[in-house]
């Protein structure tokens, strides 16, 4: 059976209710500030690789897109992760977040102490962009639906909590919530538009359970290496203040 417009998208915001990474166990101890500080540090270095590959993925769509249209309303994305320096961009801002942590910035870029999963779960997402269908890429980027609560979450429970975080210091969240409602409102629409079949309308809602579950398997891996049973792989970053032992 063919959903109507709404009705599909009633079916992809019912998958983000059940599957979207807020619900995670590792997302309930940083927002709730249960996390040590090394903790809070290898969430954001690991989540560096998914920020990275964001303007890649949003490179390659654009790439593979003959509608000037949607390259119009796609290359923001571009300047807003990118920025025109780098000083600026969702990426500056993000290391001004790890570098605010204390983390070793050539660390973070080079990516080389992230945990395996979160390399291998940021490639995949990468890889999706670039191969599938130009409907499911885009339908991949509507997690962004759900970002804009959790990032508010995200922001007041962590400078409630923790005193080494600052407003400069998650800056990288301040804007994000209107870019983010912006963007997923045009990738809804073409969605909406465009998925017109059974098969289409199950590939969209397959991209968006894709995209959940390559957020969801980073979250994954931190709690398996940083809180229980707390077996850091080898190379990845170890903060100062791991016990070594389950938490």
């Amino acid at each position: 059976m063919t959903l109507s417009p709404d009705g599909l998208e009633a079916a992809l915001r019912a998958i983000g209710a059940e599957r979207y990474h807020n619900r995670h166990p590792f997302h309930r101890l940083l927002h709730d500030g249960l996390c040590s500080k090394g903790q809070v540090q290898a969430w954001a270095l690991n989540r560096y690789c998914y920020q990275a590959v964001i303007p890649m993925k949003d490179a390659a769509l654009m790439a593979r897109c003959d509608d000037p249209e949607v390259r119009r309303a796609w290359r923001s994305r571009l300047a807003d992760h990118d920025g025109e320096t780098d000083q600026d961009g969702g990426i500056a801002r993000w290391l001004g977040l790890t570098d605010g942590l204390g983390l070793d910035r050539d660390v973070v870029v080079s990516q080389r102490r992230a945990l395996p999963a979160t390399r291998f779960a940021a490639l995949a997402y990468l890889d999706f962009v670039r191969t599938r269908p130009l409907l499911e890429a885009i339908a991949s980027s509507l997690t962004e639906l759900f970002s804009p609560a959790i990032i508010g979450e995200r922001v007041s429970g962590m400078l409630r909590h923790y005193d080494f975080v600052t407003p400069e210091t998650l800056s990288y969240f301040s804007d994000r919530p209107p870019r983010a409602a912006r963007d997923s409102a045009f990738a809804l629409a073409y969605v909406k538009h465009h998925a017109t079949t059974p098969a289409r309308q199950r590939a969209v809602q397959d991209a968006l359970l894709f995209k959940c579950d390559v957020l969801w398997a980073m979250l994954d891996a931190l709690q398996a290496a940083y809180v229980t049973p707390g077996q850091i792989p080898p190379g990845a970053f170890v903060p100062s203040d791991h016990s070594g032992e389950p938490a």
